[in-house]
């Protein structure tokens, strides 16, 4: 929508002001967030008229010149003033057609798109000489269509997402500083939270063996002595069917091999919390990646349950020097977004009754080269669109709620493989075709031998 004025009575030149950006200015802001002027004057008008059209339209940065329908060029207003204050400048331009000072002035101009980004319109403005340094600015809508920006206004807007810029900067290193907090308490927690599990746990552990022998021997006198004195008395035989003791010595067994299982994995599922509570580690270590990233499928084990596949393709690689509890961090944000993932599409499935399609997570570790090894995590869901994949490492960027995403997890590892252990963090996609994710981490040469 444009207000416009007419002030010639000829019609034969027109100002037409964009009303007001209905949108503030932003970091990605255009051209088309700043006031925009069309000012077309005709070849035909004289230099008096112009400049009455600058008297009455004292923030007009300057005039289109067109002649018909087609663009000639402009006349800021500075020029047009330095012109006519030149000796006899009144006297040749005030009553002659405007083409003819435009023939003379032959002024240089910055054209832009409409959709340039302010700040590198305001790059290009300032990259001008000096001369040139505050003239306005033409924004080309169309092959003919132009408009006028004063460059002060530019400068401006520039300035407002410095700002903005500046204080989303701010906001970010202080939502990863707590975040970073916070995660290093969690690691403490987790780390005092394992070690008093883990001290019951060996107890159990260590003690089951001697459990199961001894439940053995008493069964083995029990068998014996039922082999030597075959006739009981009708009380001991009452007290065998109460407590069932042909069943017992069956179950037994049975029973305390479970119990050894649970310890087993309770055990595991500590030293695992224990390898992942390292994230703040300041020294890097030989690590078993395969294990890394077994404790991490550990911990998360709860969440696979549901029909989800995992496969596993390991390859023959060494210990790799790193930070194994930042690593493991890596290794649960992307495999916990691949379950997201896969759970989203099995839900789609079973509400448009399509075919349910075995969801499958693929983890593949293999030498790259004789100095990188790659860990590869891939999942069979929908994949992500390429308007997604342009930001998926930008800090706070997410596709879910609220509730269920930060906008951190994909961030912090990615700063963690490229910078912490200078690795890469690739990322390939396709829509129906899955998602696959590939840390490359360098490899030491010695550490191949």
């Amino acid at each position: 929508m444009m207000n416009t004025v007419n002030p010639s009575t000829d019609q034969s030149t027109l100002v037409s002001i964009s009303d007001s950006p209905s949108q503030e200015i932003r970091l990605d802001s255009t051209l088309e967030a700043l006031w925009l002027y069309k000012v077309q004057v005709e070849t035909t008008e004289t230099g008096r008229s112009v400049g009455e059209l600058l008297d009455a339209h004292p923030l007009l940065p300057g005039v289109i010149i067109v002649d018909g329908h087609n663009f000639l060029g402009m006349i800021s207003r500075s020029i047009f003033w330095e012109y006519l204050s030149r000796p006899f400048g009144r006297s040749l331009f005030l009553k002659r057609p405007i083409l003819a000072l435009h023939h003379i002035i032959q002024q240089d101009m910055l054209i832009l798109p409409k959709n340039t980004a302010i700040v590198d319109a305001a790059r290009s403005a300032l990259m001008r000489s000096p001369k040139e340094l505050y003239e306005p600015i033409l924004v080309r809508l169309s092959t003919q269509d132009y408009r006028v920006v004063d460059v002060h206004q530019l400068l401006v807007a520039q300035s407002q997402i410095q700002e903005l810029s500046a204080e989303l900067i701010r906001q970010q290193t202080q939502k990863q500083m707590m975040q970073t907090e916070k995660m290093a308490i969690l690691g403490q927690m987790v780390a005092s939270v394992a070690h008093e599990i883990r001290n019951p746990v060996n107890t159990i552990v260590g003690n089951l063996q001697y459990l199961n022998n001894y439940c053995q021997s008493l069964i083995t006198v029990a068998q014996t002595y039922e082999q030597e004195y075959p006739q009981d008395s009708r009380e001991i035989a009452q007290l065998k069917d109460e407590v069932e003791l042909e069943f017992l010595y069956e179950d037994l067994p049975s029973l305390l091999k479970s119990v050894g299982l649970a310890s087993e994995r309770i055990k595991e599922l500590v030293n695992g919390l224990r390898t992942f509570s390292h994230m703040g580690g300041t020294t890097k270590k030989e690590t078993n990646l395969h294990e890394c990233i077994d404790n991490t499928l550990l911990l998360i084990k709860s969440r696979l349950k549901y029909g989800i596949e995992v496969v596993k393709n390991y390859g023959e690689i060494p210990p790799v020097n790193c930070y194994s509890g930042q690593l493991s961090q890596v290794f649960m944000n992307i495999i916990s977004n691949a379950i997201d993932a896969l759970e989203d599409k099995q839900s789609r499935e079973k509400v448009q009754g399509s075919p349910l399609q075995t969801p499958r997570l693929t983890i593949t570790t293999s030498i790259l080269n004789s100095q990188e090894v790659s860990i590869t995590i891939a999942d069979n869901a929908d994949g992500i669109p390429p308007e997604v994949q342009e930001k998926i490492f930008d800090m706070f960027f997410t596709t879910k709620s609220a509730e269920k995403g930060t906008g951190l997890g994909l961030a912090i590892s990615h700063q963690i493989i490229t910078e912490k252990h200078g690795g890469k963090l690739k990322l390939t996609s396709g829509l129906n075709r899955g998602t696959e994710f590939q840390v490359i981490l360098p490899l030491e040469i010695d550490s191949l031998d």
